[in-house]
């Protein structure tokens, strides 16, 4: 009578495949990751910054100016034709000024760039010219699949100012306000000496 011996468990040649060629893939995998992220990284978003030192700061000077002078604008989008109006606040339409004292003026270019969220290759920088009264023109060729865009549209003349939005396109209008932020750089700040606690005088 003659008993079988058992095969080692490391001899068994699945076994081999699952110690050694599992890890094996999973190397390989992340590998391909490495090298993907590398190659397919999202695009750095443009915007106005400066370099004091070795930090990187954001210059909004710009935005605040819009702000200060109380300029909007309203885009409107009709295939790859571009208008926008110019709009000033009533007190500056109704003096022939804007708020600092310069004559009321509307500029003949303004630049509109478009910014993709994610993919540099499709941003696009355009010319709008001033056509009648507050209104201008130009064109621009966006790419037509859906996706949010980083609009700027801005004055390069004396008043340097910009007004910024962010939109999902494509998209009919595109409302361009002043950025809030600003509305409270004016006011004062809080006087902390009312937040802390009241001491007792000693008589």
């Amino acid at each position: 009578m003659t008993t079988s011996q058992k095969e080692p468990w490391y001899k068994n040649p699945f076994m081999t495949i699952f110690v050694v060629g599992l890890p094996l893939l999973v190397v390989v995998v992340c590998i391909f990751f490495i090298i993907y992220s590398i190659k397919i990284q999202d695009s750095t978003v443009r915007d106005d910054w400066y370099m004091d030192g070795k930090t990187l700061y954001q210059d909004a000077s710009r935005d605040q100016l819009a702000h200060d002078l109380g300029i909007s604008g309203v885009m409107r989008l009709n295939g790859n034709a571009v208008e926008f109006e110019l709009r000033y606040p009533e007190d500056t339409l109704t003096s022939g000024k804007l708020r600092d004292g310069t004559p009321l003026e509307y500029p003949e270019l303004l630049s509109a760039r478009f910014s993709h969220a994610t993919d540099d290759n499709k941003d696009q920088d355009i010319t709008l010219r001033h056509t009648a009264d507050n209104r201008y023109s130009g064109k621009v060729q966006l790419d037509s699949t859906p996706a949010k865009y980083y609009l700027h549209v801005a004055n390069e003349g004396v008043h340097n100012w910009r007004l910024i939005q962010s939109q999902k396109l494509p998209a009919q209008n595109v409302v361009f306000m002043p950025l809030s932020s600003f509305d409270e750089t004016d006011q004062p700040l809080p006087d902390q000496r009312d937040k802390r606690p009241s001491q007792a005088v000693s008589q």
